[in-house]
């Protein structure tokens, strides 16, 4: 996600309320609504998620008019409708255009007649690929499952093909050396500081420890807390802010 040049998320912009004060307006392709709250505060940004999700599914029932039934095509617009709203907006991200280029290459394919050996060989031309391979085989099983529920097919031929093995030791984790070092380099007060403590002792992901701020302390009996709405799960996490 990028920032406009008001300093506001993609497809914002500011707008005059009929009270002459300024107010938050997203608009893509055909949809319009507008945000309330501080911009990029936490409610803000569900509020810019689901904006999201209106586009999505507007342009899902515009395909549905278009779609001829039983294709890949019919069953992706199915699964933009039914399944698409309950992932997370960083899932939709990723899965979004995976869907689009399997629509666009495959869409006119009547599902019932997928075999395990048309997926083998889509597989072998993404080889040279074996990481986006394995994330389009994974997406391709979600959404022949959802097949299956809609009655399109019989049984899921994405499990009889197997996922490239990748090569690799994976992510690397910091020694205690190295953290050390980090440190030495990065004192307390500095924003580097602060980055590495919320990952060491929050434990959360990456896209939760970013939208960290002060909105997400909260004031107990038993002293400060985090309390933050983990993006991924939609769960809610909560944390002593201070270790005791």
């Amino acid at each position: 996600m990028l920032k406009t040049k008001s300093g506001l998320p993609d497809y914002c912009s500011y707008n005059a309320a009929p009270n002459g004060k300024p107010r938050v307006r997203f608009r893509k392709g055909g949809f319009s609504t507008y945000l309330n709250g501080t911009p990029w505060g936490e409610d803000f940004m569900r509020q810019y998620a689901a904006a999201l999700d209106g586009v999505k599914v507007q342009a899902a029932e515009i395909g549905i008019e278009r779609t001829k039934p039983g294709t890949i095509n019919a069953l992706i617009v199915s699964y933009y409708a039914l399944v698409f709203p309950t992932l997370a907006p960083s899932t939709q991200k990723l899965r979004w255009p995976i869907l689009e280029r399997f629509r666009k290459d495959y869409g006119d394919l009547p599902v019932a007649r997928l075999e395990a050996k048309h997926i083998a060989l889509i597989m072998t031309a993404k080889a040279k690929a074996p990481t986006a391979a394995n994330n389009w085989h994974k997406l391709l099983h979600h959404l022949l499952e959802h097949a299956i529920a809609l009655g399109m097919i019989a049984s899921n031929p994405a499990k009889l093909v197997k996922k490239f093995k990748i090569k690799g030791d994976g992510w690397h984790t910091w020694s205690e050396d190295e953290v050390t070092q980090y440190l030495q380099r990065h004192p307390a007060g500095s924003k580097a500081h602060l980055a590495l403590m919320l990952m060491l002792f929050t434990g959360q992901r990456r896209s939760d420890v970013i939208r960290m701020g002060w909105q997400h302390i909260r004031q107990t009996e038993n002293g400060p807390k985090i309390a933050v709405r983990q993006k991924k799960t939609d769960s809610r996490y909560c944390c002593r802010s201070r270790p005791s």
